[in-house]
């Protein structure tokens, strides 16, 4: 059989397998089946690198045929299986206004575990895997191969949650223990247990000594670490920019970079996204006036070379932020405190169905 006779056959039943799917988590599946990292059409697409030059531009076509007709299928019967369920929802669904209001039995998930779980949906699709690491943490780790000098203010006790029976310090403060302050020391424990290429995201609790409005002695943090040969900060800019227009679910918000400073970073940018301020709301998109949503740069090399590694080697790029923060946004939460209120009134207005579990396909959020 030729090779257009097998991608006609393989169109064909990928076609055919995505009609049949009669509801949202068939058609997830027949998506990975086809369009993942093992599918049967990533798998024709991984047979360019293989082929004779003048044999490529020819198949490539071929194949990217095949992948488009499968997304657009894919597209048109998510909203139609969408639809669906919506009116069989409808349909069923009953109310009696007559009858007092009474909890119902299904609990709901918070904000920030749909928002960890949309966020490991997207960084998934980007080829990142899930790193995690303690809680508690001692200087080296979180400060001093990180690139902090001694005496830096980050180290000091009224930001800091230091532990009142730790060991005493050496003089760089190396083996004092505490609650850590960000999510960054597990990028050095992973360029210390593994070799690069590296690739993951640290999602995680972190405690920090101070509470207002906008603030929590304990909050959450995202953290992704790239660590391979040739990176720059074209890379960066290319990863956050497809982050954020996923995860807010616009393909056109704007996103400007601004130099800073950050100890583990050079060079460092803060990065804004669009939006508008109008009446004290804020509203994510194009609409001429920025917001600072996160922290990025290149990892400094003084962090490689803690790590065991070269940095003339190696080079890579970091980027975080709060997990609080971006579900605010997304999401109209005000208050960062009431997070933490365990009100269920709130969970009830704020929370996610246990089983709306997020993906690209399905969609994120609500």
């Amino acid at each position: 059989m030729s090779d257009g006779q097998t991608l006609d056959a393989l169109k064909d039943g990928a076609l055919a397998q995505v009609a049949s799917a009669s509801d949202l988590a068939s058609l997830e599946a027949a998506r990975v089946n086809l369009l993942g990292k093992s599918g049967s059409v990533s798998a024709e697409m991984a047979k360019l690198g293989k082929l004779p030059p003048e044999e490529r531009k020819a198949f490539g076509q071929a194949v990217n045929v095949v992948k488009q007709a499968v997304e657009s299928a894919l597209k048109d019967r998510f909203e139609i299986l969408k639809r669906e369920a919506m009116t069989a929802k409808l349909a069923a669904e009953t109310i009696d206004i007559t009858q007092p209001v009474a909890r119902q039995g299904a609990g709901k998930l918070h904000p920030i575990t749909q928002t960890i779980d949309e966020l490991i949906a997207i960084f998934g699709q980007m080829g990142f895997t899930l790193a995690e690491g303690p809680d508690i943490e001692d200087d080296f780790h979180n400060f001093t191969a990180l690139n902090f000098p001694v005496g830096h203010p980050a180290r000091e006790a009224h930001d800091t949650f230091y532990l009142p029976d730790a060991p005493e310090a050496g003089k760089d403060g190396s083996h004092k223990m505490l609650l850590r302050t960000h999510t960054s020391p597990v990028q050095i424990r992973t360029m210390l247990n593994g070799k690069p290429p590296i690739r993951v995201i640290v999602p995680g609790r972190t405690y920090r000594s101070d509470s207002d409005q906008t603030h929590t002695p304990m909050f959450h943090q995202i953290e992704a670490l790239v660590i391979d040969r040739n990176i720059n900060m074209g890379h960066l800019r290319g990863t956050i920019t497809e982050f954020v227009r996923a995860y807010f679910e616009q393909d056109d918000i704007p996103v400007r970079f601004r130099s800073s400073f950050f100890p583990f970073t050079e060079p460092s940018a803060e990065v804004d996204i669009g939006c508008s301020r109008k009446g004290g709301e804020i509203k994510i998109g194009k609409f001429g006036d920025w917001l600072e949503i996160l922290g990025s740069g290149m990892v400094h090399p003084n962090v490689i070379r803690n790590c065991g590694l070269d940095p003339d080697e190696w080079q890579g790029f970091a980027f975080g932020m709060g997990i609080e923060r971006i579900a605010m946004l997304k999401y109209g939460i005000p208050d960062l405190r009431t997070f933490f209120d365990a009100d269920l009134r709130w969970l009830d207005h704020y929370g996610f169905a246990p089983l709306d579990i997020p993906s690209l396909i399905t969609g994120l959020g609500r």
